[in-house]
């Protein structure tokens, strides 16, 4: 009896033995992966810091992200940004950082990981190794003005705080800092997105993180197709415009020579349809620059004009379209006396102060000396590498000294589609060269005036039995209806003008015999 209690004790003590065997090689696995040897090695290297700091004080460099105000954002942060993704990318193996922020990455596929607030990364350079902190500093004692004011709780201000040892401070101020913001830039440029911007009306908006941001732009992916490749214009004037482009780009010693801003503007214009907005997306393309389009209704005052510019990066085309159309800046000065004498009839003057309480409530007070500010005053020399572009469909009725050369420097007309440019279109559109629709096409387009949008739509194929000749065949067509259009307009012109001088004749008649 006592034996075979033995052995049942015996048996129940190697069970338990083996299920704490099990359970701790399970343990030991889970323990394994969760790399616990990187945790206590992170923690243990910032708190050897911390100690080591007490005998040798620490020194810091604290790299704000907005400066001037919150104007705009500090170049050395985003410079010093991108050279932390990469880091941290690279230390992602090792457990270097445990907490990341991704953001969207020009492969749609991939994300852009970067460090998450209050965590650490460690770097080296010629010996001096230097630890970077990703900081938030606290919201200020008078945000509360700003959420009931603004709408929301204002973005608090991040910053990345350097720290290293005393005795490396001629090396990293000197060199190492240098090296980051070279590094940074390069690692922009391999990541960089171009981006289509438009402004936001009124201070703010809502940010990802549900917090209100200060940024006066928003942005989607500019994917635009359109390249001078494919861009109906003729050749001669197409040159023209590409070697100016570039001349600009590559212009940065002569602009510092001469002593002006690095910076050109464009004025676009002609009828509609004309290939205006496609000519800014060909600009864009050809120089790899970012679109800044504005929308001068949503702006409220001149100073919101200059924040938004302010706010524009280097390597951008800055595009206000229908300038004449957008406010009230066609040629205010030489309506001025005419206004005022308006303004002197007027018998009931309380029409006129409800329409100045109106204008105060709301809308955009945006004036001609703003955006002449805007586009050649002292703010606009604010960064460089910046293309402005105006489109207008009335070059007649803007102000001359809106459009004047040094604030709009080169005008180019987009004209009415032309026999060289319809070829072009038929190659891009129908994959032909020579056809025998080509004569009566170009005749017509001698006689009749139309968009290259307009021929465009007319040689687009609308179904599968569709080919070369059924398209410019009704091309033919649309161009001998247009002339027909145009013959009658003319027809009745002449016979209005003609009424009108005989009931001038009439008047004049009528008054001979008065007087008789």
């Amino acid at each position: 009896m006592e034996a075979s209690s033995s052995l049942w004790s015996g048996l129940n003590s190697g069970i338990v033995l083996s299920l704490l065997a099990v359970v701790w090689t399970m343990l030991w696995q889970a323990l394994q992966g969760l790399q616990l040897h990187h945790f206590f090695g992170r923690h243990s290297r910032r708190l050897t810091r911390r100690l080591a700091s007490i005998l040798d004080p620490d020194l810091t460099v604290t790299v704000a992200e907005y400066d001037g105000g919150r104007m705009r954002r500090s170049d050395a942060y985003k410079e010093a940004k991108a050279y932390l993704e990469r880091a941290t990318r690279e230390a992602r193996g090792s457990g270097g950082v445990r907490h990341l922020r991704a953001e969207p990455d020009k492969d749609p596929d991939r994300v852009l990981l970067s460090m998450d607030d209050d965590e650490e990364i460690t770097d080296e350079f010629r010996g001096a190794v230097v630890t970077w902190r990703a900081c938030t500093a606290p919201q200020r004692e008078d945000t509360g003005l700003a959420y009931y004011w603004r709408g929301g709780a204002p973005r608090e201000r991040r910053s990345y705080k350097l720290f290293f040892a005393e005795r490396h401070r001629d090396l990293v101020l000197g060199e190492y800092l240098t090296h980051v913001r070279r590094q940074g830039r390069a690692v922009m440029v391999q990541n960089r997105q171009r981006k289509l911007f438009t402004n936001i009306s009124g201070d703010g908006s809502w940010d990802s993180d549900g917090l209100w941001s200060d940024s006066v732009w928003s942005h989607v992916v500019f994917e635009h197709p359109k390249t001078f490749a494919t861009l109906a214009m003729d050749p001669a004037k197409k040159k023209e415009v590409m070697d100016d482009l570039d001349a600009f780009r590559n212009g940065k010693d002569y602009y510092a020579r001469v002593g002006k801003a690095w910076k050109r503007g464009y004025l676009l214009y002609g009828p509609p349809g004309t290939g205006k907005s496609t000519m800014i997306a060909a600009m864009a393309n050809h120089l790899d620059y970012d679109v800044y389009d504005i929308e001068l209704t949503s702006v409220r005052t001149n100073t919101d004009l200059r924040k938004l510019f302010i706010e524009t990066t280097s390597k951008s085309i800055i595009v206000i379209e229908d300038i004449d159309c957008s406010l009230d800046l066609t040629g205010k000065r030489k309506k001025k006396k005419k206004k005022e004498k308006e303004e002197a009839d007027k018998k009931d003057g309380k029409e006129e102060d409800k329409e100045k309480e109106d204008d105060k409530a709301g809308g955009s007070k945006v004036t001609l000396s703003g955006v002449l500010n805007f586009i050649d005053g002292l703010w606009s020399a604010c960064g460089g590498e910046r293309i402005i572009v105006f489109t207008t469909n009335h070059v007649e009725k803007l102000d001359p000294a809106l459009i004047r050369r040094g604030r709009m420097d080169k005008h180019i007309e987009m004209s009415y589609c032309c026999v060289e440019s319809f070829k072009f279109l038929a190659k891009v559109y129908l994959d032909v060269d020579d056809h025998p629709l080509f004569g009566a096409v170009a005749a017509l387009l001698r006689e009749v005036e139309m968009t290259p949008a307009d021929v465009a739509e007319n040689m687009t194929p609308k179904g599968p039995g569709e080919d070369a000749d059924s398209c410019l065949a009704a091309l033919v067509e649309a161009l001998e209806k247009a002339k027909e259009e145009a013959l009658m307009a003319k027809k009745k012109k002449a016979e209005g003008r003609e009424e009108e001088e005989a009931g001038a004749a009439d008047e004049v008649d009528g008054d001979e015999e008065e007087e008789e």
